[in-house]
């Protein structure tokens, strides 16, 4: 079967080969065949609806690339130490695809400066997370489906949500708080991804060990499905219209908090500082502003006819 000639890691972004004739023993097709149910799955949860919808809220987006973050710094902590492992040296493309430092300025540009103390990691996370540092401490093949699950998905879809994103949640166009999704050394993401399949397929991995990747790939899927919903429920906790309001932060529409349960422990303390901000938030919006002008036009008519 003839095969694409590989470039170099250094210059992965330019892919001047020959049409590649993929085999369905080959592991991408494999891969691709084993997660296409998951997949679906992951793309019906109500979090991913609803973000394909625009409908997605600045607090829930900025939770889900503190998720992310979290994610990706474990992931390429476990790829820098298997970066000279024989079955994934062939797929560090860290100049290429690594996404730990742009989520962490990302964070930076929706939390301040003192993100990094602001940020927690999330039950959800925290799994996928411990899972990705036991393969890349006991079996470093398996982060090849991990690789494989996040950043091809990243190119592809990805490239989708970032333009919703942009537009829902109005950020600036010169792409601060997006630049997860900005591969600026991918040239272009077609040729990239039919570069990064080609060296999947030339990994000399045996029959049980490609469907052991295939499997993980699956548990990478509902790991991700796990992370979605838990930021669903979360969702659900916090009030719309201190979410649609927001606070400042950054510079930059925010919202009453960096925590979704800060709201809700800070009012079961009963402070003041807690009703002062959600006065602010729904102040900022122009429902909240018709409604308090109304009720100033009423507590007005009731002194006048007091004080008749």
């Amino acid at each position: 079967m003839e095969r694409t000639q590989s470039a170099s890691n250094g210059d992965a972004s330019e892919y001047g080969g020959k049409v590649e004739v993929l085999s369905p023993e080959d592991l991408s097709e494999l891969l691709a065949a084993g997660t296409k149910e998951v997949h679906e799955k992951a793309e019906n949860t109500q979090f991913v609806k609803d973000f394909l919808r625009g409908q997605i809220r600045k607090e829930l987006f900025k939770l889900g690339a503190v998720a992310l973050y979290y994610t990706y710094t474990a992931m390429e902590e476990e790829i820098e130490r298997n970066k000279e492992h024989p079955y994934f040296a062939p797929l560090y493309f860290p100049q290429e695809l690594h996404r730990h430092e742009a989520l962490g300025r990302d964070l930076e540009y929706f939390y301040g400066p003192s993100w990094q103390s602001d940020i927690s990691c999330s039950p959800a996370t925290q799994l996928y997370v411990d899972r990705i540092h036991q393969i890349g401490e006991e079996d470093p093949v398996l982060l090849v489906a991990h690789a494989y699950t996040r950043y091809m998905g990243d190119l592809s879809g990805g490239q989708v949500l970032k333009k919703v994103a942009q537009r829902a949640l109005k950020l600036p166009p010169t792409g601060e708080g997006l630049e997860f999704y900005q591969f600026e050394a991918v040239h272009s993401p077609k040729a990239f991804k039919q570069l990064y399949r080609s060296r999947m397929n030339e990994l000399e991995v045996d029959v049980e060990t490609k469907k052991k990747i295939v499997a993980e790939a699956v548990k990478a899927f509902q790991f991700n499905m796990e992370v979605f919903n838990e930021l669903d429920e979360i969702g659900k906790s916090i009030q719309e219209e201190v979410l649609d309001a927001g606070m400042p932060v950054h510079g930059a529409g925010g919202d009453i908090s960096k925590c979704p349960y800060y709201a809700t422990k800070t009012a079961a303390r009963g402070g003041t500082e807690y009703a002062c901000q959600v006065a602010m938030a729904v102040l900022r919006h122009p429902t909240g502003q018709v409604l308090f002008a109304a009720w100033v036009a009423v507590l007005a008519g009731l002194a006048a006819w007091y004080l008749m």
